[in-house]
C-alpha cells in the first residue's frame, strides 16, 4: 500500500509540473499562431527527446532533462544549443523576418499565461481555503543554550514584536513579515529584535550565526537558534518506556517541566538528554484536569546510539486549532508577487550573505510537491503553493536576460529602436553563451537540490526509528 501511494504521489506531482511548463509553453505557441510565425518544435523539458510526434507541420516532443520547456520559433532568435540544429540535419530555407511588435506578443504569452494560470489556482483557493494555524505566533518556543539569541537574552515565551527594525506577524516565510526570513535577509552584525515579556517591551541584538558546511552542501542561511512555540500534545508513546509506563496517553498535553511552564517539546527533547540522572517533573493536561508525573530518563536498548528518552515518540505541536483561511486572488498575489521581488532584492544586494546557492530548481519544486500531496490537506497546500509557483515562472522569465522571455522582448525593443534587428553573428553568439550559463546553472541547483533531499531522506530515516525499551518486570 506504501509504494503504491508513493507511486501515486509521484504521478501527481509529475502531473502538476508538466501543467505549469505546458501553460507557459501553450502561451507561446497560440501566440506565435495567431501572429502567422513558424513554429518547428513544441517541448516540455529540455535535453534529447525521449518521445516526440509531428503533426501538421510541429513537431511536439518529451524532453530528457525534467526542468523547463520551450516552442522553438525560429524567427525570434537562434536558440540551438536547446532546441537543436533541426530534424535530421536539414537544411532551413530563410524565413521571413517579423515586426517587433509580433516578437514581444510572443514572448510575453509565456508569462502572460503563466500568471493566468496562477489566477485560477487562487480563485480555486479562494473558493476551498488554504490550511493555516488560526494564531499566526511570533512567540519563541525555545532558545538553544549558548547560541546567539541565548547569549542576547532571549528566552523562551518571549513575544516579538520587530525584527531587523521590521513589523512581524508570523514565525516562518515564505511571508516576508516573518521572523525567520528577516533573520534571513539581516545584513548587519547584529540583528536588532524588539520583543515584550511580561508586558515591558525590551531590545536584543543576537549576532547571527552560520554553520559551516561541506563544499558539496549549500551554504548555511543565518539563524539565531530560535524556534517558533507550539503545544506539546503526545500523540504517540513507545511501548514500556517511562511515559507509557507511568500512563501517559495519546492526547495528553504536556505543559510545564520541573514547575515551569514550556512552549515548546524542545525543552523536554533537551532535558531528556542532559538529566544527569534525575527524574523530570512533568504537568500533564489531560481533559479539564491537571496531572504530575516524575520520569526517569532511559537509554533504550535500541537502536544501539540512542539517546536517553522517556518515550514520547511524536507530538502534534500548534500554536492554536488549525483551520482554513479563505485569501482572495488579489492578496494570494500579492503575496506571492512580494516574496519573488524580496527574495531577487536579498540576492542583488552587495551586503547579503544569501546568494544563487540558496535558490531551488526543479528537484526542489519536485520535493516541495512530493512533501504537500503526503499532508493530510496536502491538496489545498499544492492549489496555494501553485499561485506562487506560477507567479514566479510569470515574473522569473520576464527578467531582461537572453534566452529568457524578458531577453526577447528587450532585444525586440533594441530592434524597434534602431530600425533594423540586431546582428545575427552577435545574436547567436549571446544567446549561444546564455544558453550555456543557463544549463550549467540548472545542473549546479539540481546538484545541491539533490544533495538536501538524499540528506533530508537519511535523517528522516533515522528519526523514524522507533526505540525500543527493555520490558519491565
Amino acid at each position: 500500500m506504501h509504494v503504491l501511494k508513493t507511486v501515486l504521489i509521484v504521478l501527481e506531482v509529475l502531473l502538476l509540473f508538466n501543467l505549469l511548463i505546458f501553460v507557459h509553453e501553450l502561451g507561446h505557441f497560440l501566440a506565435a499562431r495567431w501572429r502567422g510565425l513558424k513554429v518547428e518544435r513544441f517541448a516540455v523539458w529540455f535535453g534529447k527527446p525521449i518521445w516526440k510526434m509531428k503533426y501538421n507541420g510541429v513537431e511536439y516532443c518529451l524532453g530528457s532533462i525534467p526542468a523547463g520547456g520551450y516552442v522553438s520559433l525560429p524567427q525570434m532568435a537562434p536558440m540551438d544549443l536547446i532546441e537543436g540544429k533541426g530534424e535530421d540535419g536539414e537544411k532551413k530555407e530563410p524565413l521571413p523576418a517579423i515586426s517587433p511588435l509580433d516578437k514581444i506578443i510572443v514572448a510575453f504569452a509565456g508569462p502572460l499565461f503563466s500568471f493566468l494560470l496562477a489566477v485560477v489556482f487562487a480563485v480555486i483557493v479562494w473558493v476551498v481555503g488554504k490550511p493555516m494555524e488560526m494564531d499566526k505566533t511570533t512567540t519563541i518556543g525555545w532558545v538553544v543554550p549558548e547560541g546567539p539569541a541565548w547569549k542576547a537574552g532571549l528566552q523562551a515565551g518571549d513575544k516579538i514584536l520587530e525584527m531587523d527594525n521590521k513589523p512581524i506577524s508570523q514565525w516562518a516565510p515564505p511571508a516576508q513579515d516573518s521572523v525567520m526570513w528577516r533573520i534571513i535577509a539581516s545584513e548587519g552584525t547584529n540583528i536588532p529584535v524588539k520583543y515584550e515579556r511580561a508586558g515591558e517591551v525590551r531590545m536584543a541584538y543576537p549576532s547571527p550565526y552560520r554553520r559551516p558546511t561541506k563544499w558539496y552542501e549549500r551554504d548555511a542561511l543565518r539563524q539565531i537558534l530560535v524556534s517558533s512555540a507550539h503545544r506539546s500534545i503526545i500523540h504517540d508513546l513507545a511501548t514500556n518506556s517511562p511515559a507509557a509506563l507511568a500512563g501517559l496517553r495519546q492526547g495528553d498535553e504536556i505543559v510545564a517541566l520541573n514547575g515551569e511552564k514550556i512552549y515548546s517539546y524542545e525543552a523536554v527533547a533537551h532535558a531528556e538528554t542532559n538529566s544527569a540522572g534525575q527524574p523530570l517533573k512533568l504537568t500533564i493536561k489531560r481533559g479539564g484536569e491537571q496531572l504530575e508525573v516524575a520520569l526517569l530518563p532511559e537509554k533504550p536498548i535500541q537502536p544501539e546510539k540512542a539517546k536517553p528518552s522517556i518515550g514520547i515518540l511524536t507530538l502534534v505541536g500548534s500554536t492554536n486549532a488549525a483551520g482554513l483561511a479563505y485569501p482572495t486572488p488579489g492578496e494570494q498575489i500579492k503575496s506571492s508577487v512580494g516574496q519573488i521581488v524580496g527574495t531577487l532584492g536579498v540576492l542583488i544586494s552587495p551586503k547579503s550573505e544569501v546568494g544563487v546557492k540558496q535558490l531551488g530548481g526543479a528537484v526542489m519544486i519536485i520535493r516541495v510537491y512530493k512533501n504537500l500531496f503526503e499532508n493530510e490537506e496536502g491538496w489545498r497546500l499544492v492549489l496555494w503553493f501553485s499561485v506562487i509557483m506560477n507567479v514566479n515562472l510569470a515574473l522569473l522569465n520576464l527578467l531582461p536576460l537572453p534566452v529568457l522571455d524578458g531577453g526577447h522582448i528587450t532585444l525586440a525593443l533594441v530592434e524597434a529602436i534602431r530600425r533594423r534587428p540586431v546582428s545575427g553573428k552577435i545574436l547567436n553568439w549571446v544567446q549561444s553563451g546564455f544558453a550555456v550559463l543557463l544549463i550549467t546553472f540548472m545542473i549546479y541547483i539540481a546538484f545541491f537540490d539533490t544533495g538536501d533531499w538524499w540528506r533530508s531522506s537519511r535523517s528522516d530515516r533515522s528519526e523514524q526509528q522507533v526505540p525500543v525499551f527493555a520490558p519491565k518486570k
